[in-house]
Formats: structure tokens, sequence, C-alpha cells
């Protein structure tokens, strides 16, 4: 079976890290992800996010580098995780999502988020946390 990757978007400004709240499939609706979406064929896994994150959320970003680890999304899909920078626009929810927010380290654990997310987003807590000025 043919694995198709769905890209996540950890998208930092100021400290801080974009979720968003999904509106659609009924049984995500309310949950915050990493908002993102599958590559398509031939696209590589960094051009597949800067135009999801256009599409979804009307900015342009930046690729910067893939967080280790793969999670499971459901059978033949596999979320992979990216740092990307905000380089125009102000995020809005477009599309899939009904609200965006920007979330500091301390409030990470505020939102329901996919459990696929989880790992990844822990992992850029800890980042943000260890690049804060002290």
């Amino acid at each position: 079976m043919t694995v198709r990757v769905v890209v996540g978007g950890a998208l930092c400004h100021d400290g801080r890290l974009l979720a968003a709240r999904r509106s659609t499939p009924p049984e995500l609706a309310g949950r915050w992800e990493l908002p993102g979406g599958k590559a398509e064929p031939g696209e590589s896994v960094p051009e597949a996010l800067v135009r999801e994150l256009r599409e979804e959320l009307g900015v342009e970003t930046e690729p910067l580098e893939r967080i280790p680890g793969e999670w499971p999304v459901r059978p033949g899909l596999v979320l992979q995780v990216w740092t990307a920078r905000l380089l125009s626009g102000e995020p809005e929810a477009l599309t899939e999502h009904d609200k965006v927010r920007w979330l500091a380290p301390a409030e990470l654990d505020s939102v329901d988020w996919l459990d696929q997310d989880r790992p990844a987003v822990a992992e850029i807590g800890r980042r943000l946390r260890a690049a804060a000025p002290r």
C-alpha cells in the first residue's frame, strides 16, 4: 500500500505557535491541529506545506525543518510536521477551520489537539521554551 504524507505546519512567530480549530469533518470539528494537508503526487512535502498554508490560512510561509518522526492519521496516511516561518499575511481561518489562535508555550495544553498532532506539539513547545529569552 502506498502511504501518502499529510504535512502539518508548525507556524511559529514571536515565540508562539499557530493552532487551527477544525470545522470539518464532523468527527474532528472543534478539535485543534497544526494546519496543513496532503501532499499531491509529484509535489515535495515542503511545497505541499507552502501551498496548504496559503490555501487554508491566506499566508506566505517558508518551510524550515522537519520535526523528527511521523504519526499515523489513518491507514495509508501519515503526518509529518515541518516548522515554518511566516513571511507575509495574517493567518485567518479560510477553509477547513473556524478559528486560529497563537499560543505561547505555556498555553499549548489549553486546547484539545488532534491525537496525531500531540507529539509534534510537545516537541515544538520544548523548542519554543528553550529559545525563549530568560
